[in-house]
């Protein structure tokens, strides 16, 4: 049995499981778009080819069919198609089979047969098609979410961290105009960066700007209790990158690491090449957390939005669905040990542009 597709046991006893398997994942692959995306007719070329039929057809709940090989007759095809759409069951007139598509219990189109070696060939190509939909429809819902919680995280900005910068340039206006004036232009520049529409990536430059500009004014505000350290190597400052990742992790730093200690706390925010690989790292040296909670921090599963599970779960997130499973965040840290945090990306990348 192939992943997903049951062949009849004649053509299952025959067939090579390798290719066979191939063919389904290319099946798959055209039709993540669902019914009415651009490789349609060639998924129904594929299922055609794998299943051994004359004709096949796909449609969407327009009724507008797309074949692949011999076609049936026109008056048959539309009355069993107005059957099966109508009725969200089986139909089968002179030799056209059809069989309605459901994904998630909701009708997505219909898919008909010529030629078929019985109804179980019709409904195990049924079968990898809704598997196909349902997939595309998790993987749109996936990525949807994770754009809303970055838009989340654009428009959240610390109503307490404003209030404090903007009470310390105000304080600043008289005595330091200078100062104030270059606070109010970080705070400018902070505030664009943070809520403007933005592309999908930007590069390793921009976001250590970004870093920048919010830690000087995290320092005005938090003064001698606040110290910093940034350094980033000229070979990954080109590194192309999802937008908003580095700031998320530096505030939590400071908002979860230093913040609640009553001495001064240290920030180091790293950026160097390693091999084909770019690593930046986040660390602070303040009351640190529990492992179990950093895990289930990156894994989306703590509930107390106060330890920043939003940002770091976000950015975790969107960095392994562009690079895959081996790049991401780690964390390393222990209480009263400070925090760690690596963002770890290639350094090249297609499709990756900023």
């Amino acid at each position: 049995m192939t992943e997903g597709v049951r062949l009849p046991w004649r053509a299952a006893a025959r067939a090579d499981p390798v290719p066979v398997l191939a063919a389904a994942r290319k099946i798959t692959d055209d039709l993540i778009d669902g019914l009415a995306g651009t490789h349609v007719r060639r998924a129904a070329h594929g299922l055609r080819r794998l299943f051994g039929v004359a004709g096949l057809g796909l449609t969407d709940l327009s009724g507008s069919l797309l074949w692949s090989g011999r076609p049936g007759p026109d008056a048959t095809v539309a009355h069993v198609l107005d059957e099966v759409l109508h009725s969200e069951e089986p139909a089968s007139v002179d030799g056209v089979e059809a069989v309605p598509l459901h994904v998630h219990d909701e009708l997505a189109g219909a898919l008909l047969v010529v030629g078929a070696r019985g109804s179980e060939v019709v409904r195990q190509a049924a079968d990898v098609v809704v598997q196909a939909l349902e997939r595309g429809r998790l993987e749109a819902s996936a990525d949807q979410a994770a754009q809303a919680e970055l838009r989340a995280l654009r428009a959240e900005m610390s109503p307490h961290f404003v209030y404090n910068a903007l009470t310390v340039i105000a304080s600043l206006v008289r005595s330091e105009p200078d100062r104030a004036r270059d606070l109010m232009l970080d705070f400018a520049d902070y505030t664009r960066y943070s809520l403007a529409r933005h592309g999908e990536y930007t590069v390793v430059a921009e976001e250590f700007r970004a870093v920048e500009t919010y830690l000087a004014l995290q320092r005005a505000v938090l003064g001698e209790r606040l110290k910093v350290q940034v350094r980033v190597a000229p070979e990954v400052l080109a590194v192309a990158v999802p937008y908003l990742v580095l700031e998320p992790l530096v505030e939590n730093a400071i908002r979860h690491g230093i913040e609640p200690r009553t001495t001064t706390g240290l920030v180091q925010v790293h950026g160097q090449a390693e091999g084909n690989d770019c690593v930046i790292s986040v660390e602070d040296d303040g009351v640190g957390m529990d492992p179990k909670l950093a895990a289930d921090i990156l894994a989306g599963r703590a509930s107390d939005g106060s330890r920043g599970g939003l940002g770091l779960a976000n950015v975790d997130r969107r960095l392994r669905n562009v690079y895959g499973a081996w790049y991401g965040l780690t964390v390393e840290t222990e209480v009263g040990a400070g925090t760690r945090v690596v963002v770890r990306v290639p350094r090249f990348q297609p499709g990756v542009l900023p």
